[in-house]
């Protein structure tokens, strides 16, 4: 090969790597891939979802209301 043909594909393969980065555009943007030095240039959109509380404070209860709904299925 010739010396100019060498320094074309090097210089192709050279642009074609700087342009690929390193990773799919989908990888580069997903917000849970993000640094965190890059997360703090804005707001964060999400909202606070508040204390847990118990949903089934009576255990037996449910475990009837479960049943009973497994009942109807058969």
């Amino acid at each position: 090969m010739s010396a100019v043909k060498v320094s074309t594909l090097m210089s192709i393969v050279a642009i074609s790597l700087l342009a690929a980065g390193c990773g799919t555009p989908k990888e580069k943007t997903a917000p849970c891939k993000r640094p965190a030095n890059l997360t703090g240039y804005a707001a964060d959109p999400r909202v606070e979802c508040g204390p847990m509380r118990s949903i089934n404070p009576d255990r037996g209860a449910a475990l009837a209301a479960i049943d009973g709904l497994a009942g109807q299925a058969e």
